[in-house]
Parts: structure tokens; sequence; C-alpha cells
């Protein structure tokens, strides 16, 4: 093992493994809801897409067609209300962007990247892979006069929380940033997925009021269009920031493949199909929320995103073991966080036949 790989934590999902294989041993099979990977069928308009542009001989544009970044701006525009001069960039799915955008920033050794105190655990590995040290805050003000941070990540809505931020936040976010030099980047990867809030993007001019310096946006489609096994994601704003990243993933060939491209521009340009898959994890969301309150679970945040935040008032490892049990499978908030030692996340990506069976297990008393 190298110094850079010693210097990663564990895997997670391998620390999960244990758990699994008490949960696939119901006798009804294992409901995973443990990663939100999409269970259902991509829609036939993107396949189509594809599958017209899979003549593809020639190496695709690392900035991806013009046409897909027509799509992007067009997107960003309508749906993150963002009316002013964007710099996008296709990316091999948000993953491998959030691990290295640090990298590509110029974010190394000596420099300090925040990132929320209950987070997705890639913006850590992200800054462990360029070498920089990481603090754990969602308050500005404890950051003190640190003149080491180069980056910030916000998330809204919240993987693992659902937890959405209001526009004053996003503000603050950015003119504290900027008043530091410090680059700002917003993971809003389930922004179609507001429930009981509607989430705002930091590009919305509410935000930035059409002027981006120093901003940046993730997005993904692979919630939205069902498009994880498609890797299919794109940056958004300061063109700038857009630039300097695109001119090393140039050098280190980080292209997304013309038939996704293709594939996106059809994704993007069609909001039914996204409306149907909302309405397939509203109707999965109500089912496992009725569920879990019913058999004593608290449900905190979760008023957006693919995600219900729920805690037993327990480690959450017992929790765990708990729900593996019946036969379900559940992520741990150790997961994402020291902070969140007490919670477990519970996905909506499975089948509504899966939904149901999870729903009819957790009617099952919990023994203490």
């Amino acid at each position: 093992m190298n110094a850079r790989s010693s210097a990663l934590p564990d895997f997670p999902w391998d620390l999960l493994e244990p758990a699994k294989a008490i949960a696939a041993a119901h006798a009804d099979g294992i409901v995973d809801l443990s990663v939100g990977t999409p269970v259902d069928s991509v829609p036939q308009v993107i396949r189509q897409a594809l599958a017209d542009a899979s003549d593809a001989p020639g190496y695709p544009l690392t900035a991806g067609t013009p046409q897909l970044r027509a799509a992007i701006a067009g997107w960003l525009a309508r749906e993150c209300r963002a009316s002013g001069e964007l710099g996008v960039l296709p990316t091999i799915g948000s993953k491998e962007l959030v691990a290295w955008l640090p990298t590509l920033l110029g974010v190394g050794p000596g420099d300090v990247v925040v990132i929320p105190a209950v987070c997705y655990p890639t913006y850590e590995v992200g800054a462990r892979l360029a070498g920089a040290e990481v603090i754990r805050s969602d308050s500005l003000t404890a950051l003190g006069p640190d003149r080491r941070v180069k980056l910030i990540w916000i998330n809204s809505p919240s993987n693992p929380t659902g937890r959405v931020l209001p526009v004053e936040h996003l503000r603050k976010v950015v003119s504290w940033a900027r008043e530091r030099g410090v680059i700002v980047v917003s993971d809003e990867c389930y922004v179609s997925l507001g429930w009981e809030s509607t989430p705002v993007s930091v590009l919305d001019d509410q935000v930035t009021g059409g002027d981006y310096t120093g901003v940046l946006a993730v997005h993904s489609l692979s919630k939205r269009s069902n498009l994880a096994g498609y890797r299919a994601g794109f940056l958004g704003g300061d063109p700038a920031l857009v630039r300097e990243v695109l001119a090393v993933r140039k050098h280190a060939g980080m292209i997304v493949p013309a038939p996704v491209q293709a594939a996106m521009v059809a994704a993007l340009g069609d909001e039914t199909h996204v409306a149907e898959q909302r309405a397939r994890y509203a109707a999965r969301r109500d089912t496992l929320r009725s569920a879990l309150v019913k058999s004593g679970f608290d449900i905190s945040h979760s008023e957006a995103g693919l995600y219900l935040w729920a805690t037993r008032n327990e480690d959450c490892w017992a929790t765990v073991d708990r729900l593996a049990k019946r036969g379900i499978l559940a992520a741990p908030g150790a997961f994402y966080g020291p902070a969140a030692q007490r919670h477990v996340r519970i996905a909506l990506t499975a089948t509504d036949e899966r939904v149901a069976a999870a729903a009819d297990r957790l009617a099952e008393p919990f023994a203490d």
C-alpha cells in the first residue's frame, strides 16, 4: 500500500458486508436500502439517443459537444434560475468530479478544504487525494481567520440528511468565500427532488445575481434520469474555473463517451420522465416514512433528496443490526461523519415490491 492509498479512509460499504450477509439470509430476501442506486428503467427517449449515437469511432470532445454544452446551460438557466454567462463541462458522473476537483483546481499540501460536519464521504477523500487538510464545519465563524482555506463544499439537498439550505445561508457562504478568495463548490445532485422544501441552487439569481465568480455547482443525471450506469454528470459556474478544470481534464483524458453525451442532451431536454420518476420516489418515500415512524424511528430533516435520515436514538450500528435481522440493509450514520453516529440513512431506491416488503417487516416489534 502506498502513502496516498494509506491516507484514505476505509471504503465505507466494505464495513457493511457483515450486516449485508445477515440481511441476505432473510427468508424473503434482502431489501437493500443502503445505497442510492436507481432500480427503475432508463427512459426510452434517452436509450434511443444513446443507440442513435453508438457509431462513434472518433475521440469525443472533453468539453462536450456544442449541443451538450447548450443543453447544460439551458437546463441550468431553467431549473436553477441562473441568468448569467455560465461555464459548463460534462463529467464522468459526479463522484469522480467530487473526488478529483480539489486536485484539478490546484488545491494541495498546506491548504484546507472545508466540508459539512455530516456529509458524503467523497468530499473528504477528494481533499486527501490532493494532500490537503480537512475541516468539518457547518459554521463559517468557527473557521476564524484561517488563510489556508482554499475550497469549501456545501451540499443542498444534503446527502445523507436531506437538509435544504435557505437562500440566506447560501448568500452568506458565497459572500464569506469571496472576501477571502475561497472557492465555493455546491453539490446539487438532488436538486430535482424537493419534497417539503424547494431546493435553491447556488447559481440561482437570488444567491449570485448572475455573477459566478469563485462559485461552481456539481450536478448529476444519475438520480433524476436513472443514469447512474451511464456516468453522466456536469459542472457549471465560474467560466474561469471551468476552463481551468477543462485544461487539466484534457491532459488526463477525462472524457465523457460520445454516446453518453448524446444521451445527456436527450435527458436534459425532457422533464416528463423526471416528473414520472419523482412520483415513484414520492410514493416509496411515503410508504417508508410512515412505516419507520410507526416502528419508533424519528425522521430528521429529510425534506428533500433520495433518503430518509432516521434514528432510534441509539448507536447507528445497533440500528443497522436490528434492521439487518429483518432483512433490511441501511447505511450507518458513521459513514457520514462523527456527528452522525446515532442515525441511519434509508434510501428510496428499491422497487415498489421491495419497499412494501420493508414496510411489512418494520411493522414487526423491535426487541430491546
